[in-house]
């Protein structure tokens, strides 16, 4: 199905495809630029960006950002969003069933965007995009091309604060997605 962003949102409000409806405060759809050609995919909402709609506002959203900011990027140069738009209970892992119904949504805002490169943030992002096979110590970093779009999953700033021996490659893989997007800009040109 063929959508315009505002159509996207107004199909998106009243959203009852799973469970995660029922007790959610706000559907978080995404942030940024809608002209992007660099799109971040997370896990899902947790309580922070329940509370305000908006992903990657709470302590790893503000990691995010400041990684963002090393390579010369922000809000307003990429394109943020998640595998399902309502929060899991209490910051879960979504269900297999609960990613499948948003997914259609997440695909509309690919077909939108039409970035040229994806980044996984963690393992469940890397699943539904990446590979469903993927293990994300032993992926990450890691290009793979699937029809023009260059696709990577590092580990999810939420990895980075619970394990900051893990900073160090997340720092390689941010240098690497800077190179990459500044090699797809120098052959648009």
């Amino acid at each position: 199905m063929k959508y315009e962003w505002k159509e996207l949102y107004d199909q998106l409000a009243d959203c009852r495809k799973c469970g995660l409806s029922d007790k959610r405060t706000n559907i978080v759809i995404g942030v940024g630029n809608t002209k992007s050609r660099i799109m971040f995919i997370g896990e899902g909402p947790g309580r922070d960006e329940d509370e305000q709609g908006v992903p990657f506002v709470g302590a790893a959203g503000k990691l995010l950002d400041k990684m963002l900011a090393a390579i010369d990027l922000d809000r307003e140069k990429v394109y943020i969003a998640n595998i399902v738009k309502c929060r899991p209970p209490n910051n879960r892992t979504p269900q297999e069933s609960e990613a499948v119904a948003c997914l259609p949504y997440l695909r509309a805002q690919f077909a939108l965007l039409s970035p040229k490169i994806i980044v996984c943030l963690g393992a469940t992002a890397a699943k539904y995009v990446y590979d469903k096979e993927v293990r994300i110590t032993r992926d990450r970093g890691v290009w793979k091309c699937v029809k023009g779009v260059w696709i990577m999953p590092t580990y999810h700033p939420a990895a980075l604060l619970r394990d900051e021996s893990k900073k160090r490659d997340a720092w390689t893989d941010f240098k690497n997605i800077r190179d990459k997007l500044k090699e797809i800009q120098e052959q648009e040109q």
